[in-house]
């Protein structure tokens, strides 16, 4: 939309093509498997222990993200821009609300995590 900023039409592109990156990384390997965590990107499933677990398309996209980048430390602002879009950043919230029901789903302690772990102050 008219008049628009070249800074965010610019980080908007580098978006989509980091998008693009990760589905072309997503179908070379088309399933990740993790101690009892199993995703099948190609069928958009999720099992913990063999049981199936229904994710929101937000956090489904949230743990394909972090799964992408296993054993990264991924700030807030990178998050929320990868899964919310560019125009997020400062929303930690969601970020902390988002987390905290996958951890649920995934049956994962916050206090000794098997797959997320946070790094205090950085994401």
């Amino acid at each position: 939309m008219k008049p628009f900023v070249i800074e965010e039409l610019v980080a908007r592109i580098e978006a989509v093509l980091r998008r693009t990156n990760q589905a072309e990384t997503l179908l070379s390997e088309p399933t990740y498997e993790s101690e009892d965590l199993q995703i099948n990107f190609a069928l958009r499933f999720v099992t913990v222990e063999g049981n199936e677990v229904k994710l929101t398309p937000t956090e489904y996209s949230l743990l394909t993200e972090l799964v992408t980048h296993k054993g990264k430390v991924m700030t807030h602002k990178m998050l929320l821009q990868q899964v919310w879009g560019v125009e997020y950043g400062e929303e930690v919230d969601y970020l902390r609300v988002f987390v905290n029901r996958l951890r649920h789903k995934l049956k994962d302690n916050s206090s000794n995590p098997r797959y997320i772990r946070t790094e205090t102050g950085v994401g």
